[in-house]
């Protein structure tokens, strides 16, 4: 949750929800995950990769999948980067 959205009150404090679950790493992969291109930094891209690779190992599916979708994308990127990137 962000210091913009308030905080849940009464019954509704009581009710689970994604986003009050939702761990700074899944919220980058799934974020991440939409973003078709950018220009950014080799180091920004290893820096998403290993931020990222904690949530391979998640034990939500979906998280796990998007995960690795993110995970591929940023290697792949590091990788086809021109060199001096």
């Amino acid at each position: 949750m962000t210091s913009t959205q308030p905080l849940p009150r009464g019954i509704s404090a009581l009710i689970p929800n994604a986003h009050t679950q939702a761990t700074p790493g899944e919220l980058a992969a799934a974020q991440l995950l939409h973003l078709r291109s950018a220009t950014v930094p080799v180091p920004v891209l290893a820096a998403a990769a290993a931020l990222i690779a904690p949530q391979l190992e998640d034990p939500d599916l979906a998280t796990r999948e998007a995960a690795d979708a993110v995970h591929t994308h940023l290697l792949a990127a590091i990788e086809d980067a021109p060199p001096g990137r």
